[in-house]
Parts: C-alpha cells; structure tokens; sequence
C-alpha cells in the first residue's frame, strides 16, 4: 500500500464540543487499532465543559497517540475543515465525540483500499446503538455506477445512505468544495453529493463505526435545520459542486426539503412554518398531495382549532 511523503495514509479527525463525557470511550476505540500509518487528531471546538481537561487526561494514558487543537466555537463543519487542513493523510475519517470506531474498522479499511486502488470514496457499513443499547446493522446499500444514479440514490431515493465515520473520505473529494460553515446541521449533504457526482465510490460493508443515537430535543435539532432552510438546496447544487446535468434533480430535492422541513416543524410544534413549508412543496409539485404521511399530517394542521 502507498503511504504519503510524510508516512501517514489514514487521518481519524474527531470533533469534540461539550462530549467530555463520552470521548474517552471514543479514543479508547480508535487508539488500539492506531499504527505507524494513521494519526488520531482531536479538535476541541470551544467546549464549556471539561473536554481540555478529558483531553490532556487521554494523552497521557496514550503518550504521543493524539494530536490536539483547540478553536473558536464555529460548528461542526468548521472543525471538519480544519481536519482536513492540519492532517497529514491522504484519507480522512471523521468519527464523532459521541460514537465509536468499530473493531477491525481500521484494518478492513487498508483491505479494501488495496484491493479498490481507483476508489475516492468509501461508505461502509455501521452499527446503530439505541439509548437503551439495542445495537442495529446497517450497511451503505448498493452504489450505482452511473454518477447521476448515484446522487438520485441518495439524495432523492434514500436507497444509498452514508453516515460520517463510517465513511472514508480522500482529500482529492475537497478540491470541489468543503463543508459548508454556514450550516449547523446537514453539513455533509452538499459534501457527499459532490463526491458522488465526481469521483469514484466504492462500498465497504463491514461496519466500520458504533453511532450511538439520542433522545435531544426536537427543538434543538428543529432550530439548526430551521436556520438553514431552504438554503441547503442552493448550496448543493452550487455549479462547483454538480455539474450541470445533475441540475435535474434540483427540483425534486426542492419539494423533499421543503417536506423534511415540514416534518421537523410540526414535531417541534411550529404549525404555522410547518404550513409554510408544506405549501410551498405543493407549489413546487402538486402530487405531494398523494404522500400520504405527509399530507395527513398537513390537513391535522388546517383542521386544527385557532
């Protein structure tokens, strides 16, 4: 396997805000499967808790294991980008504070890029972990060889589905783009899609992470999706990240998030964006009348009393 001048060929870059308390469980997964090729990188995104403190903690029980940096809160994707600045591998993992490095991830990885030299981008497989602890397998889907198939599986489909750290990312797939640092949440959207549009992808079945999900507010998440709105439909079809014939999709990626909006507005009891939103998926595409979870829900709003 070809490693790059500096001898390092996979970069685990880890965002870490507020997670003081499950990052050592974090570190503790991906330190054993470390060796001369890769480097562990934390990034501490102006954490108020004791994430300084955890993490001077893990670099003494793992001497010279992890690099760490410390910055000016500016959201995930700003710590993301600064991952891809400061690390040294030509491939990159992004594994949350919060979840887990599958056993062997490491290894199946070196595997697969072996024998898929071509490859720019890798989605495995995962693990779901509940807050009760019930764990779900899950893998990638198939991945289409025709580009724009490939971005209408997943952006429109929802048959090809790629989750951050158990994707691997080679630094080439930036060049068109980073993260989006205006967005709070659904950063990775207009990321991914521009690799699927332009780059060779391959899948990797094995899991190669543990997502553990949680019970957060539905505010919370609803007041990040709330703040980007629409916009996250421009800044995927942004011309440097698709190329026009992917401009086709558009469209229908208009009326989907308007419609996951929707959703998210109603479970967070904002009727009356929910209705916006709603309306202008109608505008856009009037058969969203015949989707039925959604327009049931839409006509509880109509008929509720004011």
């Amino acid at each position: 396997m070809t490693e790059t001048a500096t001898g390092v060929l996979i970069s685990i870059v880890i965002p870490a805000y507020n997670y003081a308390q499950t990052l050592p469980r974090t570190v503790d997964s991906v330190v054993p499967q470390l060796s001369d090729d890769c480097e562990l990188i934390i990034i501490d995104d102006g954490s108020t808790d004791n994430t300084p403190q955890v993490i001077s903690d893990l670099q003494q029980k793992y001497p010279e294991k992890i690099a760490a940096e410390r910055k000016i809160n500016g959201g995930l994707a700003s710590v993301r980008n600064r991952g891809i600045e400061i690390a040294r591998g030509d491939w990159l993992i992004f594994l949350d504070a919060d979840d887990e490095m599958a056993d062997g991830a490491i290894e199946h990885i070196r595997q697969h890029l072996d024998a898929n030299p071509e490859t720019r981008f890798v989605a495995g497989g995962h693990v779901s972990v509940s807050p009760n602890g019930r764990r779900s397998a899950h893998t990638p889907g198939s991945m289409p060889d025709d580009p724009l198939a490939r971005v209408r599986a997943y952006l429109l489909d929802k048959t090809l589905a790629l989750s951050n750290g158990a994707c691997v990312m080679h630094r080439d797939v930036f060049i068109r783009g980073n993260y989006p640092e205006a967005f709070r949440s659904a950063e990775d959207i207009p990321v991914f899609t521009q690799v699927l549009a332009s780059y060779p992808c391959s899948v990797l079945d094995e899991p190669l992470a543990l997502i553990h999900k949680h019970a957060d507010s539905l505010r919370h998440q609803f007041s990040h999706a709330k703040a980007g709105g629409l916009k996250l439909v421009d800044e995927v079809f942004a011309p440097h990240r698709l190329p026009g014939q992917f401009q086709s999709l558009r469209r229908a990626f208009f009326v989907q998030r308007c419609l996951s909006l929707f959703r998210s507005a109603w479970l967070a009891g904002e009727y009356e964006l929910a209705k916006e939103w709603f309306l202008q998926a109608l505008k856009a595409d009037w058969r969203v009348i015949f989707r039925v979870s959604y327009s049931r829900k839409a006509l509880r709003l109509w008929l509720r009393r004011r």
